[in-house]
Formats: structure tokens, sequence, C-alpha cells
């Protein structure tokens, strides 16, 4: 992991430190990864919903999708995978859901919590084939912070 993303790491440890309730967390994890990460135009959480679809949660960025059912776009199907997703290409991905015209790449971690998905992490910009490996490794420690802060 970067040094800048490292450090961004550390900060989310603090930030949720003590505040067991995901809403909050989830408020102050969308700020971070908005300041910490350049060249993006979104990023916030989407939660797993009673029904299994996503529901719109704590985010940066411009106005989103509200419900993103399972298995549905990049986020629905990051969910039904329970894994992290990298997309180069937006518009390449069968049945991406464009929220914002803008966005050309996006990447998905999720927030695993006893074995369950609970949210996913979502990022997207408006350049093609944005995140690296090291992007991923940073959003999938910032999901991994909040399972771990119920």
């Amino acid at each position: 992991m970067t040094e800048k993303y490292a450090f961004a790491a550390a900060q989310a440890r603090a930030l949720v430190e003590g505040t067991p309730e995901d809403v909050p967390n989830m408020a102050n994890l969308a700020a971070l990864v908005w300041q910490t990460m350049d060249r993006i135009n979104w990023a916030g959480f989407y939660t797993v919903t009673p029904q299994g679809d996503l529901l719109l949660g704590p985010f940066q960025g411009k106005p989103a999708c509200i419900r993103i059912p399972y298995g549905k776009g990049v986020c629905g199907t990051a969910l039904a995978r329970q894994e992290a997703l990298v997309v180069p290409d937006v518009h390449a991905f069968p049945g991406h859901i464009a929220c914002d015209s803008a966005s050309r790449s996006e990447t998905v971690a999720p927030v695993v919590r006893d074995g369950k998905v609970i949210a996913v992490l979502d990022v997207d910009s408006p350049e093609p084939d944005r995140f690296g490996p090291e992007d991923v490794e940073f959003l999938q420690a910032v999901a991994e912070i909040l399972a771990q802060h119920p």
C-alpha cells in the first residue's frame, strides 16, 4: 500500500474507533476516500437491504441511483460475487447502471461482516482504467475497517 493510502487507512481506523453505528462511520469513511483519492467523481456506500438489494448510503459526489438490484450493475455484481471488482470501462460492463454519465471506470469493495456482505464501497472515476491494485488494496482496507466496527 502506498504511503498516502497507509496514512489514510490509519485515519480510517481512528475515525471509526469507539463508534459502533454504521451510518456515521460510512459517512466519515466516504468523505475520507473522497479526500484521499484523486481523479474520482463519486465515492460512497450502498447498504444491503433485508430483501438483498442495495440501497444508497452515505456518499460524496453527484446524486446517485437509490436502489441497485442484486446481481445488477457493478455494485450488484460485486455483492453477488462477494468480491472486489475493478471495471476499466463501465460502458463495456454488461448491465452497467449509469448513475452518472461522466463515470468511465469503477471499483467496488464489499464490506463483509460475520461472513455476510452488509454493504459495498463504490468509487467511480471520469477516467477510463483509473483504478490499479494499490487503489483496490486501499478500498478493501477501508471496507475491512468498517466491517470490524459494528
